[in-house]
């Protein structure tokens, strides 16, 4: 298949001050449809808004899928990519789970380079900034009745991002979630389906509304043993062991999760991928024995826990602050992705010297 590239006429302003994220897009987008069984028309154009007949399927059955990945530019100019291929592999996995077709990862892959490319003076160089890049793909057929669709779109758009969290790494506040479920064992919670964040929805608004920044999920047949958190999955240090909640199905396999563990290790520290049961962890947490907790995603990458709230009473982890490990995976992780340090992993590609 042929890439076209349409490039626009009317540039849009940069944006001034702080970035937040998700919310500034740069000139272009990649985009591609799906139908009579093969992959066709792909482009990269002019950012644009997409037009769809109101019986579309994504709207009424949400077969629709993403990913999250980013790009970073150093101070000499080069551009490195993080690991997109591992993005790309997974979203073709959600297609399957979801009845979407499959793409072609490397023609994809290059299609995105070529985006990046063309629009690099979209990449912020300012510390703790990058450029974030969202693959998406949804079902487009017109028709109702539940049944996979024939058609489909997929795109990727991408913009300048900085911290995920308006507090930066300031420790968040997590409240567990003792009555929703994000995802139960068969279902979609080990995909990246737009339905599982629609779900989650309700339970962040509650936590929110109490003073926490996001809920800590539990398993949907016990309602005790941790899963993850709102956006991110989540690790415990209890006894100088990391603790994380293994991936049978439920949970989302986080490229940042795998690349957090694979740091850990090369460090000496043991890793535990298990059931973490949250009694446990209030018990070490009044014990004395929680050294810290932490997040991992691509949004954030590493997000300190200074507090989780459980059956009504808070648990001050690491007395409110950013623990040592933490701060080790933030600095080697984000590291790697900016070119301060080596990456001994293969994780980065360099897509422009």
């Amino acid at each position: 298949m042929e890439l076209k590239i349409i490039k626009t006429e009317n540039k849009k302003a940069k944006p001034q001050g702080a970035l937040g994220f998700g919310k500034y897009f740069s000139d272009h987008m990649f985009i591609m449809e799906y139908a009579d069984g093969k992959w066709q028309n792909a482009r990269i154009q002019p950012y644009q808004e997409l037009h769809l007949q109101p019986s579309a399927s994504v709207l009424h059955y949400a077969q629709g899928i993403f990913e999250g990945a980013k790009a970073f530019k150093t101070k000499d100019g080069k551009i490195r990519l993080f690991r997109l291929n591992d993005n790309l592999d997974r979203m073709n996995d959600s297609a399957e789970r979801l009845c979407m077709p499959t793409f072609d990862k490397k023609f994809v892959y290059d299609a995105i380079k070529q985006l990046i490319l063309i629009d690099e003076d979209w990449i912020p160089t300012d510390e703790g900034t990058a450029l974030y890049i969202r693959p998406a793909m949804i079902a487009t057929e017109p028709a109702l009745g539940v049944h996979a669709s024939k058609s489909y779109l997929m795109f990727v758009i991408v913009g300048p991002v900085g911290a995920y969290y308006a507090h930066g790494l300031a420790p968040v506040k997590l409240l567990v979630e003792e009555h929703y479920v994000r995802a139960a064992k068969g279902g979609t919670g080990g995909n990246k389906v737009i339905g599982n964040y629609a779900a989650s929805m309700k339970a962040g608004e509650n936590a929110q509304a109490k003073g926490y920044d996001q809920a800590m999920w539990l398993d949907a047949k016990y309602h005790r043993y941790v899963e993850e958190v709102g956006a991110m999955n989540i690790f415990f240090v209890m006894n100088g062991i990391v603790y994380t909640p293994a991936l049978r199905g439920s949970i989302l396999p986080g490229i940042t999760r795998r690349s957090a563990i694979a740091i850990l290790k090369s460090h000496g520290y043991k890793v535990r991928e298990c059931n973490v049961d949250i009694r446990k962890v209030a018990e070490a947490a009044e014990n004395g024995t929680l050294g810290e907790i932490f997040g991992t995603g691509t949004a954030a990458v590493i997000s300190p826990v200074g507090l989780f709230g459980y059956k009504g009473k808070d648990y001050v982890v690491n007395g409110g602050n950013m623990g040592e490990i933490s701060k080790m995976l933030y600095n080697e992780l984000t590291g790697i992705q900016n070119g301060r340090l080596p990456d001994k992993h293969g994780w980065v590609d360099i897509i422009k010297e």
